[in-house]
This record gives C-alpha cells, sequence and structure tokens, in this order.
C-alpha cells in the first residue's frame, strides 16, 4: 500500500544561502503551483516527490510525467531551478502535463540509509540500482492514484536513464513514454572517465569497481559540479553557453538538499555511491537490464559533447529495442551533458522541443 503524507522542507541556510535563495525566489513563475509529499518505498523508507503544476496550461490529454536524476544532483536541483530557463518541470507544465521530481533513497530529503552518518569507509556503496527501482514504483504508484492514470512518463537523466530503463523493462505496462537523456547502458568496455583505468577501478583487482576507496557516499562541493561542464563547453567564456544565473541556482540548490552540507568545511553535500558502481559496470560493457523487454514508446536522446554516455550505448539501445511500438533517436549537436540547463541556443531548446513533441505522441 502506498502512503501519502505532506512533507514539511527545511534547509539547512546560511546568511549566504539566504541572499542566493532570494534571488531564485524573485524568478519565480506565479502561475505555477508546487506541491510535496512523501511516498512510502520500502519499510522505513520516504520517498520525497515535488509536483508542478501549470493550472492555466493543465490538459487532461497530457499524462503526467516523472523525471529522475543522476547519481550526484538530487532532483530539484537537476531540475526545478526557479530562474528562467532552468526549470524542465516547468518547461514540461507549460506544455499541459502534471510534472513530478523524486529524490531516490540516499539523495535530498528522501531517508537516507543510516551509514551515510558515518564514516565514509566503513561500508561498501549505498543505493544500488535495484533499491532505485523500489523507489520509482513506489512514486509511479502514487502518481497513477493521484492522476487517476495507468500510465506515466518516464524521463531520466544520466544515471537516472539507467534506473528509468531498467524499472521499465521491469514494469512496462505502467510507462506510457519512456525517455533516456544522456544514460549509459552497456555494451562497450571503452569509457574515458568512469571505466578501466579510472580510479574507479580497484587497482588490486582490474575490472571491479574500487569499492574499498570509493565507501558508502561521497562528498560533493559546489566547486565540483563545474569541472566536466566547463570542458565540454567549447568556448573560453562559458556564460555565453550557461546562464551564470542558472549555475548559481544548480550549486545553491544542490548543497541546500542536504541538512549536513555546513557541517562540513567546505560545505558539502552526501551522495550515495552505489550509482558510481552501477555506471562503473555499465561503462566496462556489462548490462544492468535488457532493452529488448521494453515495450513503452522510447525516446532516445544525447548530446553530442556528452562525457557521460557514448555513442555505442545508443547503437546497443537501437539494437536491443526490439519490442517498443516507437523508437525515436536524437543527438543534439555540440550540446553538452547539461543541455537542459544550458542556454536555448546551445541545445536547450531543442531538447525541450524533442522532449514535448514525443510526450504529445
Amino acid at each position: 500500500m502506498i502512503r501519502l503524507c505532506m512533507l514539511a522542507v527545511a534547509f539547512v541556510v546560511t546568511p549566504s544561502l539566504v541572499g542566493a535563495m532570494e534571488l531564485r525566489g524573485a524568478a519565480v513563475d506565479s502561475t505555477i503551483i508546487r506541491n510535496e509529499f512523501a511516498v512510502t518505498s520500502d519499510p522505513g523508507v520516504e520517498i520525497y516527490v515535488r509536483e508542478v503544476v501549470d493550472p492555466h496550461r493543465r490538459d487532461a490529454q497530457r499524462g503526467p510525467v516523472l523525471l529522475v536524476h543522476g547519481a550526484r544532483v538530487p532532483g530539484v536541483a537537476s531540475f526545478d531551478l526557479q530562474v528562467p530557463a532552468g526549470s524542465l518541470a516547468v518547461d514540461l507544465a507549460a506544455a499541459g502535463h502534471t510534472v513530478y521530481i523524486m529524490d531516490a533513497r540516499g539523495y535530498g530529503r528522501s531517508t537516507r540509509p543510516p551509514q551515510m552518518d558515518g564514516p565514509r569507509q566503513a561500508t561498501g556503496p549505498l543505493v544500488r540500482s535495484d533499491e532505485v527501482v523500489r523507489d520509482i514504483d513506489a512514486v509511479v504508484g502514487a502518481v497513477r492514484t493521484r492522476n487517476n492514470v495507468e500510465q506515466v512518463g518516464l524521463l531520466g537523466w544520466a544515471t537516472g536513464g539507467h534506473w528509468v530503463g531498467q524499472y521499465a523493462s521491469l514494469y512496462s505496462s505502467k510507462v506510457s513514454h519512456l525517455i533516456l537523456y544522456n544514460s549509459l547502458y552497456g555494451g562497450t568496455d571503452g569509457h574515458p572517465t568512469l571505466g578501466r583505468g579510472s580510479n574507479n577501478e580497484d587497482p588490486q583487482n582490474p575490472g571491479q569497481f574500487n569499492r574499498a576507496e570509493r565507501g558508502a557516499y561521497r562528498l560533493n562541493t559546489v566547486a565540483s559540479l563545474f569541472p566536466s561542464w566547463d570542458q565540454s563547453i567549447p568556448i573560453d567564456d562559458k556564460t555565453q553557453w550557461r546562464d551564470p544565473a542558472v549555475a548559481e541556482a544548480y550549486g545553491v540548490a544542490a548543497l541546500a538538499s542536504d541538512p549536513t552540507s555546513m557541517m562540513h568545511d567546505p560545505p558539502s553535500f552526501r551522495a550515495p555511491t552505489g550509482a558510481i558502481e552501477d555506471s562503473f559496470y555499465l561503462a566496462t560493457g556489462r548490462q544492468l537490464w535488457d532493452a529488448s523487454l521494453i515495450t513503452a514508446p522510447t525516446l532516445i536522446v544525447r548530446a553530442e559533447r556528452d562525457f557521460w554516455s557514448r555513442p555505442e550505448d545508443v547503437q546497443k539501445l537501437i539494437e536491443h529495442l526490439v519490442s517498443v511500438p516507437r523508437l525515436k533517436i536524437v543527438t543534439i549537436p555540440q550540446a553538452t551533458h547539461f543541455v537542459h540547463l544550458d542556454r536555448a541556443e546551445r541545445g536547450r531548446s531543442q531538447f525541450i522541443e524533442e522532449v514535448q513533441a514525443f510526450l504529445a505522441e
């Protein structure tokens, strides 16, 4: 049984964060309604969900959509920054969808494993794909009930893509549309940063994840969010590609997602490392799920300059998605891993248009 309850929202806020949040609040669209609640997944595990609705655009014919974050930054910071062009959720709500954003267990405002309150090296990686799939199923059940529908659209970014893909391989009858956005799938052994030869590999056991070194979770500063993004932007002036207000809001929201962030020096938010272990194995050619079991219409979106997914992941998905009634492949030229947070002319507009059009079909 799924239990819904209202969830109080609390952040650890410093004076500097207050100023940044007030800047974000000034840009809030007053027509947007945001509701927050929690859904029970496994016993004792509460999953935070945000509902985003534009009441003037809401269309009963446009089904609900659930957005699933990636390995490090939780849902709200990934998909609902309250600055102009910072909220994919608002863009989809403006197209008539009721949009949901979740935090998987261990992230943001969802229940965190108790080991995340202890030393990082006290245990192995926490929160693997099978657990997140159960969290997604709990949220999908709640969304189906709230909207009186049988199926929900799913969009997963990066690690969120392989989480929703794995979910759809098990529960396709509950999925109206599946969108895999810059996602790994497996099928090839080479990856420039995640797989063999990276610091994710156990030097004593080649081909295995370095569980002892990586530990249960990792600490992430705001500064750590930007090097890969910056490196994938092919011009020196990054502000011409990415709005500084969006970048600032992204960092502020990521840090605010963890109530312990200000207890670290420098301030840092926690993220479980189970997603990195899963990604390591996908990057070394293993598959965690079988796309041939998916029967929902599927859109694969890949940014040309993505540092996470590879063209080989797209090709393997094409080969395996043999049971879907409709498959669309989109490569966004010169776009980055963060294309939904980049400027409109740097691929964001095309990304939004492709997603909205696919969901409307």
